[in-house]
């Protein structure tokens, strides 16, 4: 379990914590307890979150268990450090949509003395490192992987399946879209899905 760092007034930087994991797996949610837990001990707070994420509310931040926060939802990683001034604590959510940039600005943050909390998905649909996610945990002082329950086999999954036939890399969307599956549930699907595919390409041919 992740333990907040105590600060001492000598330490003079921040940290970047990162949440990551499959959908479905809490990620939100734990980044929402996390902040709140700031916002109890009255420390200064800003919440973003991708513009392009428009799946419950534009100005809040909410979990699949319908928790949530107050959020500013912007559409570049540039826009954050001009709206994070003066914060102690600095929450993102969905880091994955987010441009390369916003590697540079959590440690830009952190390196002004802000707690920097980023959750987002460490892997695409197609079992990929996602977007600027694995440098974001490289350079993160610490990283927290949470697990989702595979929808299959009833194992950890860390792997976010999609079930429609969209191939673009970022369809946003939910239980009709995605589940969380296993190494092996996923692995499955994944030659069952190559095989139909190849079905239908050979009823085209003929």
């Amino acid at each position: 379990m992740f333990l907040e760092n105590p600060v001492t007034h000598r330490e003079q930087f921040g940290w970047i914590e990162v949440i990551c994991g499959s959908m479905f797996s809490g990620k939100t949610e734990e980044l929402i307890r996390r902040l709140k837990r700031a916002q109890f001990a009255k420390q200064k707070i800003e919440i973003f979150k991708p513009a392009i994420d428009k799946r419950y509310d534009d100005q809040m931040v909410t979990s699949h268990d319908a928790n949530r926060i107050p959020s500013t939802s912007v559409p570049a990683a540039a826009n954050i450090p001009i709206l994070a001034n003066d914060c102690q604590v600095v929450g993102i959510d969905e880091a994955q949509f987010f441009d390369d940039e916003i590697v540079e600005v959590c440690n830009d943050l952190a390196n002004r003395g802000v707690r920097v909390i980023v959750a987002g998905l460490d892997m695409d649909y197609k079992g990929n490192p996602f977007g600027p996610m694995p440098a974001l945990m490289a350079t993160a002082e610490y990283v927290t992987k949470v697990h989702a329950v595979c929808t299959r086999t009833g194992n950890l999954a860390h792997y976010s399946h999609r079930t429609s036939d969209q191939k673009d890399l970022v369809v946003i969307g939910e239980k009709e879209n995605y589940e969380p599956l296993s190494r092996e549930a996923f692995n499955k699907a994944i030659r069952n899905q190559e095989k139909k595919e190849n079905r239908n390409d050979q009823k085209h041919l003929s």
